[in-house]
């Protein structure tokens, strides 16, 4: 079997996998393992003592070793697999595609937002979507909590979802394993705080530069999933005009390069109003908004963006197997 065939049967069956079973939490993640890497070179590496310019290099040795580090290990596990047998490699591979990918576990932490909110009460949705938000809980109102849930999703549907899947389809398992160490370095010491200002400004930046096609990748393909779900559901919120205009106006709405992209989506296609200032580790962050206030956030916007996120990323999958059939016809007639 050909090992460029073996990979493609991996991806896909790696997003089916993750479509059934999720992320379950007797399971332990190999991204803990990079996390646990990211841990140990910081304590090596990090010093209270250092200068700006120190920490700012010892970051860059931390953010190039890391990748390099999991691709090493995730490439000579997958070659030692496929020279035993080309099926083995296949199912080795289809198991790491399906750890990289969070479909299900994004729908799932998010869906506990909305029954919290729907059955349990204010602080109950606060605690659960300060499992999924980087940003302070305690003070959110109702449409505080609906606002993050929806936020996430939309922005995790192409940090999630798309980004690995765009560097599995190049890369196989192995390309999506140092995408996710990268984007793990990003959430774990790429803050603008007293500690990682400069130590993980390498890593932040990284994680920018990683993500630069993905998120306007994604974006596109969230448009054309709007319309497919403006068409086919009987839910008149969806709106794919809005979705493109939105994008177009607020896709820079945001510090970072990347993360308004999706949110600038999400927010046209569903005619609410995201982002704006929050409050991270007690401190207010002035930050934009992205859409129209043309209505309120309401919960059933938590099953919408859901919703959105399954059709992005099935259209996103077909593609990347479609363009890696392609390739390898191509090949083929050479």
């Amino acid at each position: 079997m050909n090992l460029f065939i073996c990979q493609t049967i991996a991806i896909g069956c790696g997003y089916i996998l993750d479509l059934l079973i999720g992320d379950p939490h007797w399971l332990y993640h190999p991204v803990r393992l990079i996390g646990n890497l990211i841990s140990l070179l910081e304590s090596i590496l990090l010093k209270e003592k250092d200068t700006s310019a120190k920490k700012y290099r010892k970051g860059m040795v931390l953010a190039i070793l890391t990748p390099l580090i999991t691709g090493i290990v995730i490439v000579s596990i997958l070659a030692a697999c496929y020279h035993i047998n080309m099926i083995l490699g296949c199912v080795i591979e289809t198991i790491m595609c399906y750890q990289i990918l969070a479909v299900k576990s994004l729908k799932v932490e998010s869906m506990k937002v909305y029954y919290a909110l729907d059955k349990e009460g204010l602080q109950q949705a606060r605690n659960a979507v300060a499992m999924i938000v980087g940003r302070d809980t305690k003070q959110l109102d109702e449409h505080g909590v609906v606002r993050a849930a929806v936020e996430t999703v939309a922005e995790n549907t192409s940090d999630g979802v798309i980004a690995p899947l765009f560097y599995m389809m190049l890369f196989g398992a192995a390309g999506g394993f140092v995408y996710k160490a990268v984007n793990t370095m990003d959430s774990m010491i790429g803050y603008k705080n007293d500690k990682y200002m400069y130590f993980g400004r390498f890593a932040a930046k990284s994680d920018d530069v990683v993500n630069f096609i993905p998120a306007r990748l994604a974006s596109w393909i969230m448009i054309a999933a709007t319309g497919v779900v403006q068409i086919f559901s009987k839910d008149k919120k969806y709106n794919m005009k809005d979705a493109l205009r939105i994008y177009r106006r607020d896709k820079h709405n945001h510090s970072s390069p990347n993360s308004a992209h999706t949110e600038s989506v999400c927010a046209g296609a569903l005619g609410v109003r995201l982002a704006g200032d929050n409050y991270y580790f007690g401190k207010l962050v002035k930050k934009p908004y992205i859409g129209d206030d043309s209505r309120p956030v309401e919960i059933e916007d938590i099953k919408r963006v859901n919703i959105l996120l399954y059709v992005t990323t099935f259209l996103c999958i077909i593609m990347a197997v479609a363009v890696r059939i392609i390739i390898f016809l191509g090949r083929m007639c050479v």
